[in-house]
């Protein structure tokens, strides 16, 4: 497979996902306090929105990618 073949299909799939789900979380360890040996962790829970206009432009370049990447000079 083309290398660009690939890499539109990534974006096209990227695209679509961060349209179906449109946002994603993550949890972060932290260190609260550190006093000698002993240490107290928290974890942070992060949302991350992803736009709509993200997700439609991964889609087009994507779809721009396959359609110039297939053609042959």
């Amino acid at each position: 497979m083309n290398p660009v073949k690939l890499i539109a299909t990534v974006l096209i799939i990227a695209g679509v996902l961060g349209l179906a789900y449109g946002s994603f979380s993550y949890t972060q360890n932290t260190t609260v306090a550190k006093v000698g040996p002993i240490s107290i962790n928290a974890d942070e829970k992060h949302t991350v929105n992803v736009p709509m206009w993200a997700g439609i432009g991964s889609i087009v370049v994507g779809a721009l990618l396959l359609a110039v990447g297939g053609r042959k000079n």
